[in-house]
Parts: C-alpha cells; sequence; structure tokens
C-alpha cells in the first residue's frame, strides 16, 4: 500500500510538471506572437550601396578612399540607387538617345562618359527647361548656343537639337580641356563654369578640381556624373530588373529637308500623314505652330509609322549590360 502511494504521488508529481511546462510553453508562445504583431513587417531591405575604393572616369583613376570623396559619391550613388523610378526611367531613354549622342563624343573625341553629363542635366529629354533658361538635353544657355552656331529664334530653338547641341557641347568640352587638360576639371567647369573654375583653382591654390570648395550644385555635379556611370554599368547589381521589351526602341523616321517658311505646322503634319504632336516630339526644336526659316535650310524627321507601335515587342538592346543576368 505504501509502494502504491508513492507511485501515485510520483505519477501527481510528473503530471503537475508537465501541466505547468506546456502553460509555460503556451505563455511563452502567447507572448512571442504579441511581440511579433507589435513589430512592422519589413517589406524591402533597404541596404547601402558598396562603395568601391576606385573608379576610372574619363580615363582617369579618382581615389575614393579620402572622407570628403567618399562620402560624397556615397550621396550620389544612393540617391540613384533608390530613386527608383527615375533611374529606371533613364535606362529606359537611354537606349533610345545614347546610340545618337555616343557616335557624336566619339567623332569629336570627346570620352564617352560625358554622355551622363546629358543624363544628370536633362534626364533625356530633348525639351527640359531649367529655372534658369538652360534649355535641351544639355542644358545650353541662348548666349552660349548662339555663341557656337545654334539657331535661336522665336520659331526655332536648335538647343532641343539632339545632334545639334551635342556638337556644340563637343565644342565647349574640347576648349575646356584646352585650359585644363583634366577632364574632370571639364564636367565641372561644365556646370561652373570655366571661369569659375579656374578662379577658384587660382585663389585656393589647388591643383585638382576635388580638392576645391565650391557651392553645393557645382559640387555635387562630377560626383553626379560619376555615380550614374556606376548604375548605368551594371544596373541589376543596384536593383534594376530590366529585359529587352522594358527599353525605349529608337524610331526611324524619313528626313525631309525645309528650306522655305512652313506658315502652318499642323497643316504640314497632316500633308506628311502624322500629328502636329509627332512632328513636334520627333523635332524638339520646333518652337511654335509655324516655322520660320530665316533662309537657313532645317531638316525635318518624319516618323515611320510602323515604329510608332509596340505591336512587336522591343529587340533592340543598345547596351547588353543593362539587362538583368
Amino acid at each position: 500500500m505504501m509502494r502504491l502511494g508513492m507511485n501515485k504521488g510520483i505519477i501527481g508529481f510528473c503530471a503537475g510538471s508537465l501541466v505547468c511546462m506546456v502553460a509555460c510553453l503556451l505563455l511563452g508562445l502567447t507572448d512571442s506572437v504579441k511581440e511579433r504583431n507589435m513589430r512592422p513587417v519589413v517589406s524591402a531591405m533597404t541596404l547601402s550601396p558598396e562603395i568601391p575604393a576606385e573608379i576610372t572616369f574619363c580615363g582617369e583613376h579618382i581615389d575614393l578612399t579620402r572622407y570628403d570623396i567618399h562620402e560624397n559619391y556615397d550621396r550620389e550613388l544612393s540617391g540613384f540607387t533608390y530613386s527608383h523610378s527615375t533611374t529606371m526611367l533613364l535606362i529606359k531613354r537611354a537606349n533610345r538617345y545614347f546610340p545618337v549622342i555616343e557616335p557624336i563624343l566619339k567623332a569629336n573625341g570627346v570620352p564617352d562618359d560625358f554622355k551622363y553629363l546629358a543624363v544628370i542635366e536633362s534626364r533625356l529629354e530633348p525639351r527640359a527647361q531649367s529655372n534658369a533658361q538652360a534649355v535641351g538635353m544639355w542644358q545650353l544657355l541662348e548666349p552660349t548656343a548662339k555663341q557656337f552656331g545654334l539657331t535661336v529664334t522665336a520659331t526655332v530653338d536648335e538647343r532641343c537639337d539632339v545632334e545639334k547641341a551635342t556638337v556644340v557641347v563637343c565644342k565647349y568640352l574640347k576648349a575646356a580641356y584646352a585650359k585644363y587638360q583634366d577632364w574632370v576639371a571639364v564636367a565641372a567647369s561644365y556646370n561652373g563654369g570655366m571661369g569659375r573654375i579656374s578662379g577658384e583653382l587660382s585663389k585656393q591654390d589647388a591643383g585638382n578640381v576635388l580638392d576645391l570648395w565650391l557651392n553645393s550644385e557645382t559640387t555635387r555635379y562630377v560626383y553626379r556624373a560619376m555615380a550614374v556611370k556606376q548604375v548605368f554599368e551594371a544596373p541589376y547589381k543596384y536593383g534594376f530588373i530590366l529585359k529587352a521589351q522594358d527599353l525605349y526602341k529608337p524610331i526611324g523616321c524619313k528626313e525631309v529637308t525645309v528650306s522655305s517658311n512652313i506658315d502652318d505646322l499642323s497643316a504640314y503634319a497632316k500633308q506628311k500623314g502624322v500629328t502636329y504632336a509627332d512632328l513636334r516630339r520627333f523635332n524638339p526644336w520646333m518652337n511654335d505652330r509655324k516655322l520660320i526659316t530665316g533662309g537657313k535650310i532645317f531638316t525635318v524627321k518624319i516618323p515611320n509609322e510602323a515604329d510608332m507601335y509596340y505591336k512587336k515587342t522591343n529587340t533592340y538592346v543598345h547596351n547588353s549590360d543593362w539587362l538583368a543576368k
């Protein structure tokens, strides 16, 4: 009888312990669920982009290990990495405009990396206009444009002609290089002006433009060009997953030479089988509802109708590095 009583006691103790353990476990699980429910659900991860020790821009090696250069570059690279829609659209547009810009830079002996100035100047918008009245993909001011031979009138603004404006920019860049013998300084001067950059190099007794104390816009300018280059060279590394059909395809055009005035561009467009809107889009240098040639010859582009639709997905990829690997 005593042994039976002892067995019952042991069994009771074990059962009580088990109940306590289960209760504690359930209580712990309940607390864990409550704690998890109190935490926000993270749907995306924000990762700081890796900053290399060195990059190359316009053939020149840039050391990124110094604190200010590292941090300035980090700011711009982070901006392009996490400005998702804007950066993605830049890559899509580049598929249409880089094939136009690159050959002109090459023919004029200007480093290919200067195409990224067009990216940061205007987001590759041919008719972009700033508060300072800089116009076009390269954001040229009217006096500069006229100085280098572009026509700017009430009905014509060739700053919006991508080909002609790129040729003018090449002339400016080469003139700046003849002065500095340094392409990074040339890039800075495109924003700050040669007078300011030269003056600050002298006043601050500096030999490198990246050593200068400049206003925020000009300080950031070169870093922005270098950072957007890094993203463009490997978009997938920064989270931009693009396929060939996502890129904007180049649209072929028939070219018509015009030397006399056109009083009604809407009627002219209809005669050519396109809308007035399409005529303006493919000839962004047109600045009015009429065209006054002033005795000059202009080339009007008429888009090919078959190219104007995405009935067939785009297959043209200007740079295969833009696509997801």
